[in-house]
């Protein structure tokens, strides 16, 4: 069995003496995890670092067995954050996510690119939470947990949108909570693409997008919890946020 494809690498570590086991999300052949022989040694191990961009072949005599990747550089990112506190915990969040909800050798070629044009725009500070909070919604939809935002699950009405159902994830008017609105999760109007994309409105919208992350999407996963990275880069999104 041999294929060939382009990927980012979402996490590496070291097998025997000197291989690594690279796990990678790549468009046709999804998350997708392979041994790089010389993969710690000093040729190969700068470029086998997280975010990483890859042309990669894997081969395998079965197409069940774990294989081994050969590997080419294409572009790095990790270099690029290591020194923007802020861009690297995004980083994280986002290798850290994908990593967590990609079910296994399973293709989704448009995440995929949404994926690496998120990561292409690190260090873009101002602009990057709100690629995130997008990011999100997109690997919620993709997964099979989409939020309906377009109009009321209960009135029908397209404005005065201010509530998500956690249940159903359908936008909730004010008129149509009634008296479940302390129920409901908040939908701020930068989750509709309406509005100031503020830190502050975005913490708020990806406080809805984590519950449906950590209630429908973590607890199909046999009840693990999400990534420490997704929190740590809301925390430092939170402490910007007060600063402003």
């Amino acid at each position: 069995m041999e294929w060939r494809d382009t990927g980012i690498l979402l996490s590496s570590r070291p097998h025997g003496e000197a291989a690594a086991i690279v796990e990678l999300f790549t468009p046709e052949h999804g998350r997708h995890a392979g041994v790089v022989r010389g993969g710690t040694g000093r040729k190969l191990s700068p470029h086998l670092q997280p975010g990483a961009q890859l042309d990669v072949t894997w081969r395998a005599r079965l197409e069940d067995h774990l294989g081994s990747f050969t590997v080419e550089p294409l572009r790095a990112r990790a270099a690029l954050v290591m020194s923007d506190r802020f861009a690297l915990a995004g980083m994280n969040a986002v290798l850290a996510i994908l990593g967590f909800a990609l079910p296994e050798r399973e293709p989704h070629p448009d995440l995929y690119q949404r994926s690496e044009a998120l990561l292409d725009l690190l260090g873009q500070n101002e602009i990057w939470p709100l690629g995130f909070l997008q990011w999100e919604l997109a690997l919620l939809d993709e997964l099979g947990f989409a939020l309906d935002l377009r109009s009321c699950a209960v009135t029908g009405v397209t404005e005065g949108l201010v509530y998500v159902s956690p249940k159903s994830g359908r936008a909730v008017s004010a008129a149509g909570a009634g008296d479940w609105a302390d129920r409901l999760l908040p939908l701020p109007p930068v989750m509709r693409g309406e509005g100031e994309a503020s830190d502050a409105e975005i913490l708020t919208a990806l406080g809805t997008t984590g519950y449906f992350l950590e209630h429908h999407l973590a607890a199909q996963l046999h009840g693990r919890r999400l990534p420490a990275a997704r929190q740590q880069f809301l925390d430092r999104l939170s402490r910007r946020a007060d600063r402003s």
